[in-house]
């Protein structure tokens, strides 16, 4: 069975690849075939993200889509998260999660007890996803209370932000150039950037 892998970090201080070696031997061992990975820095609350997206577009019907956790494919809002289950059902992709055993049902045929454990399997995928938005939350609430604490200690402070790397954004360039044919991922991994940053450059450059 057809498998495609899909590995997500937040952002690109972390390695969305940490987890392929793991997930290349659960594949192994269940007998799927990984017949493309897509690898992306970007938050888990966005649901447009460009590798999910390509993959959803390029993926048939039957195949299986592969996440390490719950959390890596998703820290979204339950309105989006309702949309990506409706992108994925409509696709027909079975979604199985390495550290759900529940899920590693999807990789074999249905019968009675396969419609069972669907139930079960989507109940926790559901309080999974949950707690994973929960948790992005909590995060945000804490971003903003140290924010306002700082405000209030230090009236006339104001945030650095994050401005662009303009070495690394000159060298995606001259990349692009040389190499126009390559691939976003190729880029990222020659930039040692994250493929969100390629596509930021890509747009900026159209």
């Amino acid at each position: 069975m057809n498998a495609h892998l899909y590995l997500r970090a937040s952002t690109k201080d972390q390695d969305a690849n940490r987890a392929k070696v793991a997930l290349d031997s659960f594949a192994d061992d269940k007998g799927l075939n990984i017949v493309d990975v897509y690898a992306e820095n970007i938050s888990g609350t966005k649901l447009n993200r460009p590798e999910l997206m390509r993959l959803l577009d390029t993926a048939e019907s039957g195949d299986v889509l592969l996440v390490e956790s719950v959390d890596r494919l998703s820290r979204l809002a339950q309105a989006d998260w309702e949309k990506l289950k409706i992108m994925i059902k409509e696709k027909g992709l079975r979604l199985v999660i390495a550290d759900l055993p529940t899920s590693h049902m999807m990789v074999k045929d249905k019968g009675i007890t396969g419609q069972i454990m669907d139930v079960i399997n989507d109940m926790l995928i559901e309080l999974m996803q949950t707690m994973a938005r929960l948790d992005q939350d909590k995060r945000v609430e804490r971003i903003n209370q140290g924010l306002a604490n700082k405000r209030a200690a230090e009236p006339g402070w104001k945030p650095a932000g994050k401005g662009k790397n303009a070495a690394l954004w000159e060298q995606v360039k001259s990349l692009m150039t040389k190499h126009p044919s390559m691939s976003a991922d190729q880029l990222a991994k020659l930039a040692e950037c994250g493929v969100a940053t390629v596509y930021r450059i890509k747009r900026e450059l159209a």
